[in-house]
């Protein structure tokens, strides 16, 4: 238990310098370290809670906050992360989507971001409640905050401002932790 708290405090702060919460990082160390998969999704989601809120604030502070960009991957979201944290699932089903997300989440995460390129773009909201709602989903079945592909995608699809991006990313993280946990 001693290399599993090291670890997450290690993966924790790490998460925390670029704003992030961790989740997907606590759900490998669970998974490896066999932990009961049935408790995993709430351990890695109370986690990014307290991670993330003092990114958020932060973020928030120094004037970050897009609410424009934000809300509607919120509104897709919210519902479905306390869904998605509602449904029980089966242990070898857990384990196979994990894995599925995990590595759709690396892959995702691999693509550069060129800012030189000045012009962002706005996303019609008919293509980001529906984005927010599948991340939503996503992340209260398998216990991550959603960041870990929302941000991706903001970046490769130029929705904004860097600092607005990953503003975005860990006030979604923090409130689809805090809906998955309610589901």
């Amino acid at each position: 238990m001693i290399i599993l708290s090291i670890s997450f405090f290690v993966t924790a702060i790490l998460y925390a310098s670029v704003g992030f919460g961790g989740g997907s990082t606590y759900l490998a160390l669970l998974l490896i370290l066999g932990v009961p998969y049935y408790i995993f999704p709430i351990i890695a989601l109370v986690c990014n809670i307290f991670v993330v809120s003092g990114s958020s604030f932060n973020y928030i502070k120094a004037g970050n906050l897009n609410l424009k960009l934000l809300l509607p991957y919120l509104i897709g979201s919210i519902p479905l992360a306390f869904i998605g944290g509602s449904l029980p699932i089966e242990k070898n089903l857990f384990e196979i989507f994990l894995f599925l997300v995990l590595a759709f989440a690396g892959i995702i995460n691999f693509r550069s971001y060129n800012d030189e390129d000045k012009t962002y773009k706005n996303i019609p909201i008919f293509i980001s409640i529906p984005i927010g709602g599948i991340l939503g989903f996503v992340s209260g079945v398998v216990g991550i905050g959603g960041g870990i592909f929302l941000s991706p995608i903001l970046f490769l699809i130029k929705a904004g401002k860097p600092q607005h991006i990953v503003t975005v990313a860990s006030l979604f993280i923090l409130i689809n932790s805090i809906s998955g946990v309610a589901g």
